[in-house]
């Protein structure tokens, strides 16, 4: 058997049908002519010899009697271009992949283990493939960008400042997801599930993540957790994914007062807003709706901390961090969402009560 090395392989082949042209001018015969003798469509005759049809088998038996060239001959010919164009069409297809595969921070999906390492960017490309679950690029510029895929992704990527790492971050979240048991959503029962994880954030347990994902688990919402990656800085993402709602969360500041916060605004956009749209936080993209914001916003205030319990704190003359645990414990949240407050609003310095700050600790 030969070789790959020794095969010739052509730079350029060329359609049959430009070979059938040359031959009706040695003939003197014109298309229309010769297209009657054959026995098929002139216009079926001009589209081979143009190049944008094939020459079939029962075509070339009917060309090989007028034209006394084998049938053997139109037929090579055609699989011969058929096989050129493919190859071309794959390399040309196989250097776009590459190009779009460099766009993502590959390196860092492979550190966290979304996809696995590849030795080329060939490679890479596939493996991305394999990830968003797609056949090419197109077909993610056609869900991310063109936003084809309304049923499952209702916003379009197309203007934030990094669609390729916000993409595989979101995905991952959707990967994540299918993990967790299948529970049908029922809006009363996560409701009822509000005070008890407005308790859990005041506690803010060391396994306070798994103890999270199970009470909304019961009530059919799925949340997960999906760490940052260069150029995608979202802190959480509210979306549905068919009837179940979806909240991802990437823990990013590493501070419980954020985290908690960005938690129960998600639970807000669920509540409030229904399966219509998807939320991405600290991300500016085009069907962001200011107004739904500010609502998930003051929802998040109220299960975290209101602004008549904010004001009756700073009303006070002085406040101590044995009083500031306690007002804490009496509102049933915790002293770091009253010291992140406190910052904020700029009636505190930032390095003032740090020491409430708990990290997030992911199980």
């Amino acid at each position: 058997m030969a070789s790959k090395k020794n095969e010739y392989t052509p730079a350029v082949v060329f359609h049959p049908g430009e070979t059938l042209a040359e031959k009706l001018q040695e003939m003197g015969m014109g298309i229309k002519e010769f297209a009657i003798r054959a026995n098929k469509p002139e216009k079926t005759i001009h589209a081979v010899i143009n190049g944008t049809s094939s020459i079939t088998p029962d075509m070339a038996v009917l060309f090989e009697r007028v034209t006394r060239i084998p049938a053997t001959f139109w037929l090579t010919r055609q699989q011969s271009y058929d096989e050129w164009k493919a190859r071309t069409d794959l390399a040309t297809k196989a250097e776009a992949s590459v190009n779009w595969a460099k766009q993502f921070p590959f390196a860092e999906m492979v550190k966290k283990g979304w996809v696995q390492s590849c030795s080329n960017w060939e490679e890479k490309a596939q493996a991305l493939f394999a990830f968003f679950q797609i056949s090419d690029a197109n077909a993610w510029d056609n869900i991310y960008i063109k936003q084809q895929l309304k049923v499952a992704f209702r916003i379009s990527l197309a203007y934030t400042n990094e669609s390729f790492a916000i993409s595989a971050w979101l995905r991952q979240g959707e990967i994540q997801a299918k993990t967790l048991p299948d529970v049908v959503y029922k809006e009363a029962d996560f409701k009822e599930t509000l005070p008890v994880l407005k308790k859990l954030m005041a506690e803010h347990p060391e396994h306070f993540f798994s103890e999270l994902q199970t009470i909304c688990l019961k009530a059919g919402v799925k949340v997960v957790y999906t760490p940052t990656i260069p150029k995608a800085p979202i802190n959480g993402c509210t979306r549905w994914l068919g009837d179940t709602p979806l909240i991802q969360l990437s823990g990013r500041y590493n501070r419980n007062d954020i985290f908690w916060f960005t938690f129960f605004h998600e639970v807000g956009h669920i509540i409030l807003h229904g399966k219509k749209d998807v939320f991405l936080e600290s991300v500016e993209y085009s069907e962001k709706d200011l107004q739904k914001e500010e609502e998930a916003n003051q929802f998040a205030e109220k299960w975290t901390l209101t602004k008549e319990e904010f004001q009756t704190i700073i009303d006070r003359k002085r406040l101590d961090a044995v009083e500031l645990v306690q007002i804490a414990k009496d509102l049933v949240t915790h002293p770091a969402i009253i010291v992140g407050r406190l910052q904020r609003e700029k009636i505190i310095e930032h390095h003032v009560g740090k020491v409430f700050f708990k990290p997030v600790v992911f199980e």
